[in-house]
């Protein structure tokens, strides 16, 4: 089995559905000749040509206004908005067009929104945002995040394959970062079924995207102090696996909610809130959310890292709710 970083999952995941299916096509500032701003997309124009694989101009609502008509004329678009942070130049198309079609007139809309996400490669405010709660917020968007370059062709797939309309946050820190086992052929994985990366019994942490990751490295030290952490990945945070949270929640009655994006109205608080509601009696300690700091994403590395969620955060809170 080949053994492929992040970045080139994704791609080899475009590449399957555009040989599948001809409906399938890509597009978005920069994706065509240089292959995006990352080199996500390189190698697609000569193997699909320009009708399938196209720059656009510098303008994100009318690259959703042109996957929302695009979905209705019965094509497969895959668009990608350069950073997750400009997708707020798209909101009206993303959350009062694309999200509530279905709703609206019973009509199917498929369509998957790539957006690269998240920060840690010091680019600053403009280019590092997490702002997945603004879309969790929405009905009528599925919502994935995976975390592994296996899950990332996967997801990716299922999310094309998908009739609604998709947010497909990529971790562009984890492009060239990770790699691992990708099957060649073309395989779904489920949206909406969360993955248990680690088994544990004394403290829940729920998570996903490159957080897992810090997650088992956290695993791996309180190890060494007899906690055991059992980390769940979500992968998709619409649907939301809210059995397999309450499954690992009530196995340890303790619990972490981690991730990078900032804690204030953020996802973790709405997870703390359905374990509380529905899990009060399995409570041991008060539920703990790790996030980063409520400011805007800094330049600077020393304060990048201040801002966001690190190892000893994790450690320490862990410590904290076994001493509960």
């Amino acid at each position: 089995m080949p053994i492929l970083s992040y970045g080139e999952s994704i791609r080899s995941a475009l590449a399957s559905e555009m040989r599948l299916d001809e409906r399938v096509y890509v597009f978005g500032e920069d994706m065509a000749g240089y292959g995006g701003v990352f080199g996500v997309t390189q190698k697609l124009l000569e193997e699909f040509g320009n009708t399938r694989v196209r720059n656009t101009p510098l303008s994100e609502a009318a690259i959703m206004g042109e996957a929302i008509g695009a979905a209705l004329a019965g094509l497969r678009p895959v668009p990608e908005i350069q950073f997750s942070d400009f997708m707020t130049t798209a909101f009206s198309q993303i959350i009062d067009a694309a999200a509530s079609y279905h709703y609206r007139f019973n009509t199917s809309l498929p369509l998957t929104l790539r957006a690269p996400h998240g920060g840690g490669m010091r680019i600053g405010n403009f280019h590092s945002k997490c702002p997945e709660a603004y879309y969790f917020h929405t009905p009528g968007l599925k919502i994935v995040c995976p975390s592994t370059p296996y899950e990332a062709k996967g997801l990716l797939i299922a999310a094309i394959r998908d009739p609604d309309p998709v947010i497909y946050f990529e971790e562009k820190k984890l492009y060239w970062e990770i790699k691992g086992e990708v099957p060649e052929e073309a395989y779904e994985l489920p949206l909406g079924k969360a993955d248990l990366k680690r088994e544990g019994k004394d403290i829940t942490l729920v998570t996903y995207g490159s957080m897992v990751h810090l997650a088992l490295k956290a695993a791996q030290v309180l190890e060494k102090e007899k906690i055991e952490l059992e980390v769940l990945d979500l992968r998709s945070l619409t649907p939301l696996d809210e059995a397999a949270l309450f499954q690992s929640f009530k196995k340890t009655n303790r619990v972490i909610v981690l991730h990078e994006a900032v804690q204030r109205g953020g996802i973790g608080g709405e997870l703390v809130s359905l374990i509380v509601e529905k899990c009060f009696d399995d409570l041991a300690a008060p539920p703990l959310r790790i996030a980063s700091k409520f400011c805007p994403v800094p330049v600077a590395p020393t304060l990048e890292d201040a801002y966001l969620p690190s190892l000893q955060d994790i450690l320490e809170g862990a410590r904290g709710l076994m001493r509960y």
